[in-house]
């Protein structure tokens, strides 16, 4: 993005007189107002949202490498592969996903989204980086290295969630045509991309393994794990030229948040949230046992081509689910998506476990009541845990909230592989075993069902307003502490507006924003500090004349609009507005008719 153009003020001439005043004129620079502001800023947030989908893809790429490199593992070192080891393997990255989402949560609210993506980034580098390079004195050595790599990499990949999830939210909040589609955009940024991080981590163990001749070796599974590092890796330098969102910059709370008016204000979305999380990830150990029977029956020779190939064609049932639940969370809510997926998971989850002897005799067709069972649970909780978990929270939190329901999530995964395995060996008969199993897990479903519809909030879909009203709400209960940042801490390019100098007895102000600067000239009739309390726009005023200084914390496409309707209300009489690296913005069509007069508190 190019730096604003600074050039000197020069009187209009051209202007018209009438009742011995200045008219206001626009003057417009030869550019498409689309090129420069609309697509400028729609590209922005679409390269920050495709940023947070590839962190993702590389986060589900590492988390299902390893258990395709289970069986290699095992037919390599039979005697030290214990199951114990597997089991601390699998459990190391799960458990340092829970303490990378709680930890980032905060850090993201209280560093910064900037520096939180990227020692998330940096961390899950480091955690593959030692797992490739696992090496030790005896293979148990080996082993342990491996998996203290794993828990670091999942501390940095459990960060990712509440880093990109935020991110995604934010940045399709920047622009008013990416925000009608932000539930798509989440849905391919976040589910979407872990799902294709699985299918791809299948199909990269695929031809290593053909690389390998099909035959179990210490390259295979270190090339396996030492790829996940290509995409974090240049994700990296590209997370070091990021910004803050414009929503961060304006509200974040780095100094001190009121945790007890905030868990008092979102106590309800906050439990809704954690606990739909929870009951996804805790019935998806059961309902992941047809998986297993599918491969056995797919893969009765145990052949680890075989059992990679059908497991990765079995993850695709995911894909279009999460596609189908991001174009409904658009059309109907974030919130009805989801009750809807819980119900519609739960129901298919009757049906198949309830019928499940008379289907396995039809195997097509069990086969592909799976794939749509699985594409049912994407579409509806696998994709709106996400957006709910942002949206249902304000700015200065918004990380704190989406870490802790992400870990409870985890947490909930953990605690259902411990629940169902005794009640599934509890019978006698296994295929009875994955029956009641499967209904019991229906059953759980449904109750997710139910905690969505009367604990998640139906949001608003421009997150100023939750901001707007959380504020208020702070300010009501006696809070004044200090919102946004120093934005020269950030190095961003950001809008800010400044006096510039007068021009025959007009006042010049400039706007520079970060794709256009807007040159304001008018006569100042009044004075003193100014707030509007619908748009947020901080102003203060030498009451004796010049100079003047605005200080906003709005976007730049709005700026202009609010200083116009400010300088009629503050009886200023505007005389030229001049736009340079961009053209007038009146026709972006937003309208601002609510900040009117009575808008403004004047202070003495």
């Amino acid at each position: 993005m190019s730096d604003p153009t600074f050039v000197q003020p020069v009187h209009d001439s051209g202007a018209s007189q009438e009742d011995g005043k200045d008219s206001a004129v626009v003057n417009v620079a030869p550019h498409s107002q689309k090129k420069v502001i609309g697509r400028g800023s729609k590209m922005s947030s679409i390269v920050m949202i495709l940023v947070a989908g590839a962190a993702l893809f590389s986060d589900g790429y590492n988390a299902q490498v390893v258990g395709h490199m289970n069986p290699v593992l095992s037919a390599l070192y039979p005697h030290d592969y214990t199951k114990s080891i597997k089991t601390s393997m699998s459990n190391a990255f799960l458990i340092g996903e829970v303490f990378g989402m709680l930890f980032f949560g905060w850090a993201i609210d209280k560093l910064g989204r900037r520096t939180g993506i990227f020692w998330a980034t940096f961390f899950l580098v480091l955690g593959i980086v030692l797992a490739t390079a696992a090496h030790g004195a005896t293979r148990n050595g080996m082993f342990w290295m491996m998996i203290i790599g794993r828990g670091v990499a999942g501390f940095g990949a459990g960060g990712e969630y509440p880093t990109c999830a935020t991110s995604t939210s934010e940045a399709a909040d920047e622009n008013a045509q990416v925000r009608r589609r932000r539930g798509m955009l989440s849905a391919v940024a976040t589910d979407f991309s872990v799902d294709m991080g699985f299918v791809f981590a299948g199909v990269v163990v695929l031809i290593v393994l053909a690389a390998y001749s099909y035959k179990p070796s210490d390259g295979l599974w270190r090339v396996c794990f030492g790829l996940g590092l290509v995409l974090p890796v240049a994700l990296l330098f590209v997370r070091l030229r990021l910004v803050n969102s414009t929503q961060y910059r304006k509200h974040a709370m780095k100094r001190e948040i009121p945790y007890w008016l905030v868990i008092k204000r979102y106590w309800k979305p906050m439990i809704g949230t954690s606990m739909a999380w929870f009951v996804y990830d805790f019935v998806t150990y059961p309902f992941g046992l047809f998986g297993s029977t599918i491969l056995a029956t797919l893969n009765p020779s145990d052949s680890l081509m075989q059992t990679v190939g059908y497991g990765t064609v079995l993850n695709c049932f995911y894909l279009p689910g999460c596609l189908l639940g991001g174009f409904l969370m658009d059309k109907i809510g974030r919130k009805q998506t989801m009750t809807l997926g819980f119900v519609l998971w739960s129901l298919m989850a009757f049906i198949i476990g309830g019928a499940l002897n008379p289907l396995k005799t039809v195997f097509p067709l069990f086969v592909v009541m799976y794939g749509i069972f699985n594409a049912v649970a994407e579409m509806g909780p696998g994709v709106a845990t996400f957006l709910c978990g942002a949206e249902s929270f304000p700015t200065p939190v918004r990380g704190h909230f989406l870490g802790f329901a992400a870990a409870v999530g985890k947490a909930g995964a953990a605690i259902g592989t411990q629940v169902f395995t005794p009640i599934q060996d509890s019978f006698d008969d296994e295929n009875k075993g994955v029956q009641g199993v499967f209904l019991i897990g229906a059953a759980f479903a449904m109750t997710g069902a139910v905690i969505t519809w009367f604990l998640v909030p139906d949001m608003e879909r421009e997150l100023e307003t939750e901001d707007a009203k959380f504020r208020r709400y702070l300010e009501e209960n006696g809070y004044h502490g200090v919102f946004g940042e120093d934005q020269k801490d950030e190095g961003a390019s950001v809008s800010h507006l400044a006096y510039i100098g007068s021009y025959e007895t007009k006042d010049v102000v400039r706007i520079h924003g970060r794709e256009n600067t807007f040159e304001y000239l008018f006569r100042a009739k009044m004075g003193g500090p100014a707030m509007c309390k619908t748009c947020g726009v901080y102003m203060f005023q030498n009451v004796h004349g010049p100079p003047i200084s605005f200080f906003d914390k709005l976007p730049p496409e709005r700026l202009p609009i609010v200083l116009d309707n400010y300088v009629k209300n503050m009886n200023m009489q505007p005389v030229s507005v001049r736009v340079f690296d961009g053209v007038d913005i009146s026709s972006l069509n937003i309208d601002y008719d609510d900040c009117g007069t009575e808008g403004y508190t004047l202070d003495d």
